[in-house]
């Protein structure tokens, strides 16, 4: 049984295991504080006296090149306005532009990207194939479509595209559904709380209000968004499975669970059971949604209970060629991550992974796996923290404020070695979005993370010393341009691996679109596959790439 003495002991033992390691150590991701990254804008989450549910939700965060000069930049989501709250003062959300040299530049005001609404998460996609990255920033309330004009700006197209979403939408991902070139749209949406419907859940035993358990409102359905490639979108969702399947969506991936070509859906949900949309295709002219959570055992926990999803991801953390799910939850409910069995079906192995154990007293929002040591091999990272501020006032377990946890894989398990990742992980936060991507086009993935109420953490990647990467920027001509669904194959050193482009995942964040390819102590990536998605039919192989930096694949360019 994991209990709070088991906790504390296993925290002070990480700090004093990372103190052992000496002064000379380099930590394997270092905080970059704000008087050297140039970020100084802080998150407003509104709070109150009432306790307004939104107020505990944001917010999100993306890296993405905006101006398309090969640097990441940085889009933070701001509260603002609503029917519950009027600030005193403007907020806003930031665009910080990548000044080349680990430093940041605001350029909200110029790019047009402020905001204006009670935003919560930010999809990025080039869903105009145009080379640029658009927004989507969803919000209680308006959501926003901001298009990349290609000159530094932005238009807010929402009302001209189609998209006047007013619910309470949270995560989203651009995707190709139906293999037609264009991005679609997936567009989370949470519980129906309108003005009519901001219950008061009572006092606690404090004598004030605290936020509502999700379990008290009406689920809603989320949308799907088919882009009809003039700009407008069509909401496409509509008399499917994923209309029919009301929930309280927090979090989504795209991604290919059964390796038919086709992206499929995986949806946490808050206190119902979670969502796998598998894409079966066209069937009398309309792409055909089939909800298969409770069959392939992703749905509820191992006990048959819905739990409070939050964070999700996909990607092949075993090597066996299957996309593997994984999803955070709330405190005393533990996190899982589903083996792919192949066959549509997975098996929870958070206990044989060592992940539920250490989750045990999480609350978890944005994760990411990705290959933070550029040694191969798919590592973890997991952000938490409480959405009561107030828990650690009657629960002598639980706190609000939680630490970051790093999971290494060694010979195909996960090693929690968060003692020994550097200070930051030593702290606490009230994490929730979480972005990665490689600022200092050094090869190493860096991690970007909003918390809830105070300043984003931008923490640098010094691990992986010695190790050699590959940086793939894929450009899609027949297939969407982002290139989103395709496949990649590599030999380096002897070892062949592979890995699928998925989009989303993480909590109301968006990632660095490039791929970087781990190739450990090798000094040559001997060549590369690419099996560009639908409707390309191309399967190119790539040699003589350059390792240790970034290199563009043009679809029809490779042989």
């Amino acid at each position: 049984m994991f209990n709070r003495r088991t906790f504390l002991k296993c925290s002070a033992a990480g700090a004093l295991g990372y103190a052992l390691r000496g002064a000379g150590s380099a930590p394997l991701f270092e905080e970059v504080p704000a008087s050297t990254s140039g970020i100084t804008w802080v998150h407003d989450n509104a709070m109150s006296d009432s306790r307004f549910l939104p107020e505990t939700l944001g917010p999100g965060c993306a890296f993405l090149d905006y101006d398309n000069d090969g640097w990441v930049d940085i889009y933070l989501v701001n509260s603002g306005p609503s029917d519950f709250f009027k600030p005193k003062t403007p907020l806003r959300n930031a665009l910080y532009k990548n000044n080349r040299d680990g430093t940041f530049t605001d350029v909200t005001e110029k790019a047009g990207v402020t905001g204006g609404t009670f935003g919560m998460g930010v999809a990025v996609g080039d869903y105009n194939n145009d080379g640029y990255p658009d927004l989507f920033v969803t919000s209680y309330g308006r959501s926003i479509l901001y298009r990349n004009n290609g000159d530094g700006t932005f238009a807010d197209v929402t009302a001209k595209s189609g998209l006047p979403l007013s619910g309470w939408t949270t995560s989203a991902v651009w995707f190709d559904y139906d293999g037609d070139g264009r991005l679609d749209l997936f567009v989370c949406s949470f519980v129906d709380y309108g003005t009519s419907q901001h219950l008061s859940c009572g006092d606690n035993k404090l004598g004030r209000q605290y936020y509502c358990i999700p379990r008290v409102f009406k689920p809603t359905a989320s949308f799907l968004f088919h882009n009809n490639g003039d700009g407008t979108f069509t909401e496409a969702g509509r008399g499917t499975d994923i209309e029919k399947s009301l929930g309280k969506a927090l979090g989504v991936v795209a991604t290919d669970i059964n390796n038919d070509g086709r992206m499929d859906l995986f949806v946490a949900n808050d206190t119902v059971q979670n969502f796998l949309f598998v894409n079966r295709g066209t069937v009398n002219g309309k792409t055909k949604w089939e909800e298969i959570a409770l069959a392939a055992e992703v749905g509820y926990s191992d006990n048959g209970q819905a739990r409070s999803g939050m964070g999700v991801d996909a990607a092949d953390f075993d090597g066996d060629g299957w996309q593997d799910l994984f999803v955070a939850n709330v405190d005393q409910e533990m996190f899982s991550l589903y083996r792919n069995n192949g066959n549509e079906t997975f098996t929870d192995v958070a206990h044989k992974q060592n992940v539920a154990q250490a989750t045990r007293l999480l609350s978890g929002w944005g994760l990411k796996f990705f290959d933070y040591d550029n040694d191969g091999a798919m590592d973890l990272f997991l952000s938490s923290g409480h959405p009561d501020d107030m828990i650690e006032k009657y629960s002598n377990q639980v706190k609000y404020k939680e630490p970051l946890l790093l999971f290494h894989q060694e010979g195909g398990k996960l090693r929690n070695v968060s003692a020994e990742a550097g200070p930051a992980f030593a702290q606490v936060y009230a994490a929730r979005g979480l972005a990665v991507g490689d600022y200092l086009n050094n090869g190493r993935l860096d991690v970007l993370i909003g918390n809830n109420g105070g300043a984003p953490l931008l923490l640098r990647n010094t691990a992986g010393q010695g190790n050699h990467w590959a940086g793939l920027k894929l450009q899609g001509v027949k297939c969407n341009r982002d290139a989103i669904g395709a496949r990649l194959t590599w030999s380096a050193g002897g070892m062949k691996r592979s890995r699928l482009k998925n989009n989303g995942g993480s909590y109301l964040s968006s990632h660095d679109p490039r791929e970087v390819l781990g190739l450990g102590t090798a000094t040559k990536l001997d060549w590369l596959e690419v099996r560009w998605p639908a409707p390309s039919t191309r399967v190119e192989r790539f040699t003589g790439l350059a390792i240790d930096k970034y290199s563009t694949l043009v679809e029809g360019s490779g042989s």
